[in-house]
This record gives structure tokens, sequence and C-alpha cells, in this order.
């Protein structure tokens, strides 16, 4: 029996998604359990690791996904070490939590890296970001598949912040990885590091000041009620990747290596446009309902500029060649 079906079974959670996504069919083959920290409204679910899930099941190639939308295998913080370990399969985590396995990754998602989506992906699909991919794999044992846009992330707080001045004085909310925290640095904000599952809480009961993410996760997790104002910084290029257990991948065939493969790959530009769709719907919203102050003036050059500068003088190593690398690509 498949590692990550047994783990699954012990939650009462997964067991009922188990139970809907069809356990006690006849599929003969591996059952892959496929994992996010995401609402099952948010693009990475239905526009994401559900289509995967399709996807196999039309290829017919001899095993099936099941996914396992909104933390159900566990905290964002714990998945991928499970992942790891073989006990679940597939995990959808950002590069800058991936990160704290193996650092060259998590520059990724170092603020102002790459200018755009477009930029990052074909970046990614490069000769140049082989290596990082190949270390990735050598020290963790999984295998990333590909790269999903997550969004562009963006302050929110309960005042426009437009400048790198406007930050002093802020309790922002920074995942706890370190190039999320040099970006915190960069930008000159003061990063309070909350898990992503509590941020709501902390939000509400004025713990943090503000935070920092795409629009759609933004809406999915109801920021709206707890923020006035979101500011249009774009300082990330949010960049999540699908990740696989060495395992897991090794004990499939190899042309049910290939059907995941061309399934997650495929999904890629679908799962773009649902979280470009779901940014512009998001934001028509807040601008006619006035939720949310849409802040669209930020001084992103002078963001831009601050961080570049910072980076430039902080990185070192293989870190520092890979966010060279990347500005060098643009």
């Amino acid at each position: 029996m498949n590692t990550g079906l047994r783990v699954a079974a012990l939650l009462p959670a997964a067991a009922l998604v188990l139970t809907a996504c069809g356990a006690g069919d006849d599929t003969d083959g591996p059952v892959l359990t496929f994992s996010n920290s995401y609402t099952e409204e948010h693009p990475h679910t239905r526009c994401g690791i559900d289509l995967v899930a399709a996807h196999v099941a039309e290829a017919d190639a001899g095993f099936r996904v099941d996914t396992f939308p909104g933390s159900q295998l566990g905290d964002n913080t714990e998945t991928f070490a499970s992942v790891m370990s073989g006990d679940i399969d597939m995990d959808v985590q950002g590069s800058a939590a991936l990160g704290s396995a193996h650092p060259p990754i998590g520059v990724f998602d170092a603020a102002y890296a790459f200018d755009d989506a477009d930029h990052m992906f074909s970046f990614f699909d490069s000769e140049a970001a082989e290596a990082t991919k190949q270390g990735f794999e050598e020290a963790t044992g999984a295998k990333i598949l590909d790269v999903w846009y997550f969004g562009d992330r963006h302050f929110t707080a309960n005042q426009p912040i437009r400048t790198p001045a406007d930050l002093s004085g802020l309790r922002m909310r920074f995942p706890d990885s370190p190039i999320y925290l040099a970006n915190a640095e960069a930008m000159g904000a003061s990063p309070t590091t909350v898990a992503f599952e509590e941020v709501y809480m902390a939000l509400q009961q004025g713990t943090v000041d503000g935070q920092e993410n795409p629009i759609a996760t933004v809406d999915a997790d109801n920021y709206s009620e707890v923020q006035s104002h979101v500011s249009l910084s774009g300082h990330q290029i949010g960049s999540q990747m699908i990740v696989v257990s060495g395992q897991t991948w090794e004990g499939l065939s190899a042309t049910q290596r290939e059907v995941l493969q061309e399934a997650v790959s495929q999904v890629r530009e679908e799962n773009r446009a649902c979280i470009e769709e779901a940014e512009a719907e998001v934001l028509s919203e807040w601008e006619a309902s006035g939720a949310m102050e849409v802040i669209d003036d930020v001084d992103v050059e002078a963001f831009r500029a601050q961080v570049h500068e910072h980076f430039l003088s902080t990185l070192q190593g293989e870190e520092l060649e890979l966010y060279e690398a990347f500005r060098e690509s643009a």
C-alpha cells in the first residue's frame, strides 16, 4: 500500500476525502496523495491539484491521484518533511519553504528576483536552472516536477504602503523562512513570523499590523475582513514548486512518470490563467464594494532599486550566483 495513502487513512478529514474520491474503486496501481495548504476555492486547488488528478484519470495509466487541500495532511510547515519521508506523495510548496531544506531553491522567492511570471517560467525551463533543481533532488530526495505561478505578492495593512519608508513601525507578517526574512530586511520591513494557518487571527487580534500575499490568497482567506488597504507593490513573483517524493517517483513505471509529469506541466498555464482571472475579479469587486482600498500608485522602482542593492551586497555563494542569473536573464 502506498505510504502516503496509509498516513492519509489515519486522518479523519483525509478519510472523508478518500471516500469522496472513490477510494474503493478498482485502481490496481499506486494511489498518490497530493496535498496543499489552500482552500478548495483557491486556484491552486480547483485549477491546480484537482486538474492534475483529472488529467491523470483521463490518461488511464494504472494509477490515481487523490487530492487533499486545506492542510488536511498537516500544516504547511510539516508536509514537505512528509514528502521527503514518503508519507505524502506530492505537495505544492513555496520555493522559500523548500529553501529550508536546500537554500538555493529559496532564492526563487527573493523580492524582485523576476520581472513577471513569463520571466520566472523561462528561467525555470532553461539550462541555467538545471543545476539548482538537481542539487535540490540530491539534498532532499524529492523531485521538482514543475513550478506554478502563485501570483504577485502585495502588502495589506490598515494604511497605504507606497514607499519603503511607509513600512517603518509596522509589524508585518512574513513566513518563517530565510529568504522571506531577507525580503523583509531588503524592503525595510519589521517582520513577525506567523504560520500561514494563523495569519487571519493574528491580523484580527492585532498581533501583526499587516501581511503580504497574492490577491487570490488575500481573498480566499478573507483578509479583507481584517485589513482596509491593499498596496500593489508586486514585490515578489510567487513561485510554487510541485514536488514528488523520490520513493514515489521510483515506484512509478516509465509511462506513469511521463503521465504525471505531463499532467503537472500541462496544468501550469491553466493554473496561471486561473490565478490571473481570480485576481482581476477580486480587485474589481474590492474597488466596487470598497471592501478594501486598492493602492495602485506604489513606488515600485524605489522598492526594486533598494532590494537589488541589498541582495547584491548580502547574498553569497550559490545563492548570489542564482540571483545574478535571474537578473541577467531578464
